[in-house]
């Protein structure tokens, strides 16, 4: 699917059954265009933890993040607390990581790297 653009410019798409559930290689070859996020709950989720200067900086990752996913129609678990944001990927619909979250993921840190 994102293959031949960068995965913070693709867009996600709608995905349910366990067909659209990513394997073990094509986990492996995404990851390392995530530095930073790590694989949990088994391999299940991808997680990051996003470090700020203060609440303020925090909240305006969190809303700007929000707005993205909304406009995605992917959404992540978030975690917020005054100097950090834990943000957790995973796509129910499929029982796993999807390119969706690693999509969702790519978006994240170029949210995080305009902050």
């Amino acid at each position: 699917m994102t293959d031949l653009i960068p995965l913070a410019q693709a867009h996600c798409v709608p995905v349910r059954g366990s067909e659209h559930r990513l394997g073990q290689a094509r986990i492996a070859e995404l990851l390392p265009e995530l530095p930073g996020w790590e694989l949990v709950e088994d391999g299940h989720a991808l997680s990051k933890t996003f470090h700020f200067k203060n609440y303020y900086l925090t909240m305006a990752f969190v809303n700007a993040l929000a707005y993205m996913a909304n406009h995605e129609d992917h959404h992540p678990d978030l975690g917020v607390h005054f100097d950090r944001a834990v943000v957790r990927y995973s796509t129910h619909d499929v029982g796993g990581l999807s390119e969706n979250d690693f999509i969702c993921a790519a978006r994240a840190e170029a949210l995080a790297a305009g902050a």
